[in-house]
């Protein structure tokens, strides 16, 4: 911004009326041009920025994303489920009729401008997939596998994504733990067929425990949610104050301190809830699912019956799959048996359903391509080509072989025109076209 001119101006008397003082927005410079603010000025100057949360997958990246995309997809499909592609937006009342506050906070809303109707951006593709079941799984067992972009109106995370590419599986219409089972089986061939730099380390928990604890007990909702932030930040000192106050605290107080080990739990529970067979049940299924895991897999299992994050969503049932020592899950995913889906087509009805879903794009980093081959055509013999038909014809063939062959062939337009990594020139010698190493 210019300087004030005002400084080059003799002092007025203190007897002249100060002129009076303009808004920010509309004073101006010295040349004459409107003032911009500091925001804006920041605006015009980098109009190329992007949102925070909100980044280009460019080159390399954008070419390994969709062939994990499309690897994956694959994969999905070879176990059976059936590919589906919902649409970006829909109507509130079928997108969010059954969302949890959380979904409903990351949606974005916009105005149809053909009816006037209020529809969200999706940001989670599992209730499209409710409404899908709804209208086209009749009663059997359905299996479903997607993958598209979502959209959040807040980063998960402190350097999270707002653009994820979502990709997932789900089954309808088998409360069974075999779902369960088939879904981490079929999450875990996907994950070794990439031939990751890098180990899945699974996390189990199980809401249903929690929830038949909260209903014997008869706790109020706001008993209910303080203990769900107690157990989410692992603050014994003040669970066990708070769990004293409460009907079956101890049996509340026991979750965190044995949450992670089914025997000890189980021990340690009241009479009341181990004669429970909800309770039972869903410790058994927890063991089941570890050993399983451990022997199929040889993979490190850990169990916590305090992860209750999707608890307003979830059922029974969860898992969570970390990379490495990474803190926010790269796979998320348990049963949500009781949703429910309307629409035009159907009646309200509930189905049992578990799933999975992971962000693609945090596979960029433990994933490599194959190293491309990547072919220019040499420009002069291009020339030269151009005024032989026969030649060209040739040419022509010979790039379409090497393209067909996964090679990417570049034909120059101008004689500067050259791919960055450039590894093979094809150029014309001995009356015939040769593929040179660079």
């Amino acid at each position: 911004m210019s300087a004030s001119s005002d400084s080059a101006k003799p002092a007025q008397s203190n007897t002249t009326k100060p002129a009076a003082t303009q808004p920010a927005d509309n004073r101006a410079t010295a040349n004459g041009l409107p003032y911009l603010s500091n925001f804006a000025s920041d605006v015009a100057n980098n109009s190329w920025l992007l949102p925070d949360g909100v980044v280009d997958v460019l080159f390399e990246d954008a070419h390994k994303q969709e062939a994990l995309r499309h690897q994956l997809i694959q994969q999905l499909i070879s176990h059976g489920y059936e590919l589906v592609n919902p649409p970006m937006i829909e109507f509130t009342e079928s997108l969010l009729s059954e969302a949890s506050e959380d979904l409903k906070r990351q949606t974005f809303k916009i105005i149809d401008q053909l009816t006037g109707r209020l529809m969200g951006v999706r940001a989670d593709i599992t209730p499209q997939i409710l409404r899908i079941d709804a209208h086209h799984g009749g009663n059997g067992i359905a299996r479903y596998c997607y993958a598209g972009d979502v959209i959040h109106t807040l980063p998960s995370g402190l350097f999270g994504s707002r653009t994820p590419l979502q990709l997932g599986a789900e089954i309808f219409g088998c409360g069974e733990l075999a779902a369960d089972i088939e879904l981490i089986d079929v999450l875990f061939s996907m994950v070794n067929s990439l031939d990751m730099s890098a180990t899945l380390h699974i996390d189990l928990g199980h809401v249903a425990i929690f929830k038949r604890l909260a209903a014997l007990a008869e706790l109020s909702d706001n008993d209910t949610e303080q203990l769900m932030h107690l157990y989410a930040n692992k603050n014994l000192p003040e669970l066990k104050r708070v769990c004293q106050l409460l009907t079956m605290g101890n049996d509340f107080y026991a979750l965190a301190r044995f949450g992670h080990d089914m025997a000890k739990l189980l021990d340690t529970l009241s009479d009341t809830a181990k004669q429970d067979t909800h309770i039972v049940t869903a410790v058994d299924e927890l063991q089941r699912l570890k050993a399983h895991l451990e022997i199929q897999w040889q993979t490190p299992v850990s169990i916590d019956v305090t992860e209750l994050s999707g608890y307003h969503y979830h059922t029974g049932i969860i898992f969570n799959g970390y990379i490495n020592s990474e803190t926010q899950p790269l796979v998320r995913g348990g049963r949500f048996d009781g949703m429910q889906s309307v629409g035009q087509l159907s009646a309200k009805r509930s189905r049992e359903a578990t799933g999975f879903s992971m962000d693609v794009s945090r596979l960029l980093a433990h994933t490599q391509l194959e190293s491309p081959i990547i072919v220019l055509v040499d420009y002069q013999a291009l020339n030269q080509a151009n005024a032989d038909k026969a030649q060209m014809q040739v040419l022509l063939q010979q790039v379409t072989s090497l393209r067909q062959q996964g090679y990417r062939v570049t034909m120059p337009l101008t004689a500067v025109d050259r791919p960055a990594a450039l590894t093979h020139r094809l150029n014309f010698v001995n009356n015939q076209w040769q593929l040179e190493a660079i």
